[in-house]
C-alpha cells in the first residue's frame, strides 16, 4: 500500500483526483498502516512531502526528513509490517525533477551527479529503520552506487527493491497531485523510458540485476503486461507490479458513475498482473483488495 506523508499531527488532506488516497501526518499514516496489515497487506511504501524544496533535493536524505520520521515512528508501533520506502529526489527538488540540474548542459538532469544524493537518502532511509529501499529514479548506475553505500555502512542486509522498467507514462497525473512533484519544466523522457521500447527495459532490469537489485519492478503495470510476463520469463527474478494512480483514479471515476462493478474490476486487473508474473503488487486498492479477498 503506498502512502504520502507530510509533517503535522491529525492531518489528513485529501486527494482530490484519488478518491480515498490522502497526504498523512505519520500519526496517520501509521493509523492507516495498521488497518491496512489488520486486514492482510503486509508492506507500505512510504513517499514523503516536505515543507521546503531546494535543488539539491536536502529534505530527501535529512535525519529528521518526514519519511525519515515516518519510518521510525511505523517500525516503533508496527515493527511486524514490512516497511519499503521510495528512493527518489523529485518531491524534495524545487524544479521537481528526479535528480541535479546542470545549468552547463543547458537544464538537463545530470545523471552521474545525482547518484551520490541517491546513495544518502537510501542510506538515511535504512539508518531509519526501512525494511526495503526502492530507488524510482530511474538514474543509469543508481542501483549500484546505493548498494555500495549500504554496505559500506554496515547495511549489507537492507534489499533494494529497483524501479527496473519505469515508463515515461501519462498514468502518473494522479501521484503528481499527491506527491506535489510535478516537473516545473520540461518532462521526464530523458531518463524514464520510451513506452515503444520493450527491449530497453529487459537490458534495464538485467543492468539492475548485475548492480545488486534483490527485486525489480515494472510501472505502470496495467499498459505493460507483456513486459511484466518478458521479465519474469526472462529473468525468473522477483518481480513486481505497480498499479499506478491513473489505474487507479480511472477505476475510481467509473465506479463512482456507476459504470463498472469496483470490487470487480479491480480484483480481475490485479490477477491479470500476477497471471503475467508479478510476485508482488503495489497498489492504492491494497487494504480494499485485501478486504473484499479476506470476506470471500
Amino acid at each position: 500500500l503506498p502512502l504520502f506523508a507530510r509533517s503535522g499531527r491529525k492531518a489528513r488532506h485529501p486527494v482530490s483526483s484519488m478518491p480515498g488516497v490522502f497526504q498523512l501526518s505519520p500519526d496517520e499514516v501509521a493509523r492507516e498502516a495498521e488497518k491496512a496489515h489488520a486486514l492482510g497487506v503486509p508492506a507500505v511504501l512510504l513517499f514523503g512531502i516536505p515543507d521546503a524544496k531546494d535543488e539539491k533535493a536536502s529534505g530527501a536524505f535529512a535525519r529528521n526528513g518526514i519519511v525519515q520520521q515516518t519510518v521510525r515512528l511505523l517500525k516503533k508501533e508496527l515493527p511486524e509490517l514490512i516497511v519499503m520506502t521510495d528512493v527518489c529526489l523529485c518531491e524534495y527538488m524545487s524544479h521537481g525533477h528526479c535528480g541535479i540540474v546542470s545549468r552547463e548542459q543547458g537544464g538537463e538532469v545530470a545523471n552521474d551527479a545525482t547518484l551520490p544524493l541517491l546513495a544518502r537518502a537510501a542510506l538515511s532511509h535504512a539508518e531509519a529503520g526501512a525494511d526495503v529501499v526502492a530507488p524510482s529514479d530511474m538514474m543509469d548506475g543508481r542501483v549500484g552506487a546505493i548498494r555500495q553505500e549500504l554496505d559500506r555502512r554496515g547495511f549489507s542486509g537492507t534489499p533494494i527493491l529497483s524501479y527496473a522498467a519505469k515508463f515515461a507514462s501519462a498514468y502518473y497525473g494522479p501521484f503528481r497531485e499527491a506527491a506535489e512533484s510535478a516537473p516545473k519544466f520540461g518532462d521526464r523522457r530523458s531518463y524514464q523510458m520510451d513506452g515503444t521500447n520493450a527491449r530497453e527495459a529487459l537490458r534495464e532490469v538485467a543492468l539492475d540485476i548485475a548492480e545488486g537489485a534483490d527485486m525489480v519492478m515494472v510501472k505502470p503495470a496495467l499498459a505493460y503486461l507483456d513486459v511484466l510476463y518478458r521479465v519474469k520469463t526472462e529473468f525468473g527474478f522477483p518481480t513486481g507490479a505497480y498499479a499506478v494512480s491513473g489505474e487507479y483514479a480511472m477505476m475510481k471515476a467509473a465506479a463512482a458513475r456507476g459504470w463498472i462493478d469496483e470490487r470487480a474490476v479491480t480484483l480481475e486487473t490485479l490477477l491479470g498482473m500476477r497471471r503475467a508474473g508479478a510476485d508482488f503488487i503495489i497498489t492504492y486498492a491494497a487494504a480494499e483488495a485485501a478486504r473484499w479477498l479476506k470476506g470471500g
